[in-house]
């Protein structure tokens, strides 16, 4: 078993930098316009050719209410009547799509993120589960993980019972806090009743699991407020949660300039919010899982973790990570191989490619062997805290500390700091240094100094 984590104010202070969340190497702010559809289209013929698994993500980018501190992206609209159209573009996207693959090729995995995919109506969702199983190989016999993001405020019994007979056995609940003041303070009222009936539903009707997100530094949020917030989450008994850390870029997000600014807790309130979350989920039997994420011990992470099969990609952490991922819908992004590429992020000229009958493929990337390697790096490091480099040797056929001899003093000093322990056979994360394995990553990083950091949260 991993050790626990532990806190350690100094490095916190030290090591706290603005940097990419690593759901991919190189990360999205590398992609440009010179990838289109004919790159995805030959990707697709690759991945038919291997044969392998799929991953599908959904886009569902309607929301009925804004939420002040969102970065997602969504459009805000009480007309339930828009997503027709969207979906009728949708549906034209998955058949083009899915007529470069082979029907032989599974659906491993499933999810429908947002926005509030909820905001469809029942109809809306059986249609659209219907037409993913015409032109997809979706599994019937639920050994699939199939998830959707749920917003309590938008789903009761009916919907999760739809929800598990449409196939899904995983639900994400978005709920961030308790707090009536902070939730006034980001416009997202909801209670503890609301949310708790939906976990009671997923219960009841066998979903597999439950996640829970949380956002810390939020407006009005104080660390007793936010203690008892985490106290009640525990109570529900989720079987993963993602406790975020807020960003606050009013220069880059709209709604969030409504968010009063003095109104936020300071650097000192979040490190204590964040340190006594650690110590009560700890207490209630959670495992640190890495970037934000706890699980119980039996949860397909932890025990994923424990094997060191565990992966990253542009869902999170995933035990799915050898399928190619396929983004569907407005802003979406694929992993296809070595290809990244990403739908357009405006939902006209989203739905304008499709209604020309072309995909709406407007920027992505190609991996070189040198992204690749650092890809293979940065992906053992965030997903078991260490590195055997005899490994990376083998499947790169490079020297690991020739490769990487430039980066050595850095990698040096984070071990006299007590992050890492540096061995001349691998590089092992220490429980100090865990909550900052993204600081430990950015030293691969060949793109970082090139990027304006204020594109990136903070690593805590």
């Amino acid at each position: 078993m991993l050790d626990a984590i532990r806190w350690d104010s100094d490095l916190i202070r030290r090591y706290d930098l603005a940097g990419p969340r690593y759901t991919s190497y190189p990360t999205a702010v590398q992609f440009h316009g010179q990838v289109g559809t004919f790159d995805l289209f030959h990707a697709l013929r690759d991945s038919r050719k291997a044969q392998r698994p799929l991953s599908l993500y959904v886009h569902v980018p309607f929301c009925a209410n804004i939420c002040y501190y969102c970065a997602c992206n969504k459009v805000i609209t009480k007309d339930r009547g828009r997503a027709q159209s969207y979906l009728q573009r949708l549906e034209q996207e998955i058949q083009l799509v899915a007529c470069h693959l082979d029907p032989a090729q599974t659906v491993e995995q499933l999810h429908f993120g947002g926005g509030t995919p909820t905001f469809l109506s029942h109809d809306e969702l059986r249609q659209l589960m219907a037409h993913l199983r015409k032109h997809f190989n979706l599994l019937n016999d639920d050994s699939g993980d199939y998830g959707i993001e749920i917003d309590p405020r938008e789903a009761d019994w009916s919907t999760m019972g739809l929800l598990r007979e449409l196939g899904f056995n995983r639900v994400s609940i978005g709920l961030q806090d308790l707090d009536p003041a902070v939730q006034r303070a980001v416009n997202r009222l909801q209670s503890l009743e609301e949310t708790r009936a939906v976990i009671d539903a997923a219960r009841t009707l066998q979903f597999r699991s439950i996640n829970i997100d949380l956002i810390y530094g939020l407006p009005k949020q104080t660390p007793d407020n936010f203690a008892r917030t985490v106290e009640e989450v525990i109570s529900l008994q989720p079987d993963r949660l993602s406790v975020f850390n807020y960003a606050h870029l009013p220069e880059r997000f709209m709604p969030q300039r409504r968010i009063n600014s003095s109104d936020l807790p300071s650097p000192a309130h979040k490190l204590e919010m964040l340190q006594r979350t650690i110590e009560q989920l700890t207490a209630a039997g959670y495992r640190y899982i890495g970037m934000d994420h706890f699980a119980l011990p039996d949860d397909e992470l932890a025990i994923a973790q424990e094997e060191q099969t565990l992966q990253r990609n542009f869902q999170g952490y995933t035990t799915h990570g050898h399928c190619d991922l396929i983004g569907l819908g407005v802003s979406a992004i694929s992993q296809i191989g070595d290809l990244y590429c990403q739908n357009s992020s405006d939902l006209n000229a989203y739905q304008n490619s499709l209604a020309s009958a072309q995909l709406a493929t407007s920027r992505g990337l190609v991996c070189n062997a040198d992204d690749r390697l650092r890809r293979a790096v940065i992906q053992q490091l965030i997903c078991n805290f260490k590195l055997e480099f005899a490994e990376i040797e083998q499947q790169f056929n490079i020297d690991f500390q020739g490769y990487f001899g430039a980066l050595w003093p850095q990698l040096q000093g984070m071990a006299e700091d007590g992050l890492i322990r540096l061995e001349r056979e691998r590089i092992e994360v220490l429980p100090a240094g865990r909550l900052l394995v993204r600081s430990v990553c950015m030293v691969f990083d060949a793109y970082l100094e090139q990027q304006n950091r204020q594109r990136f949260s903070r690593v805590i």
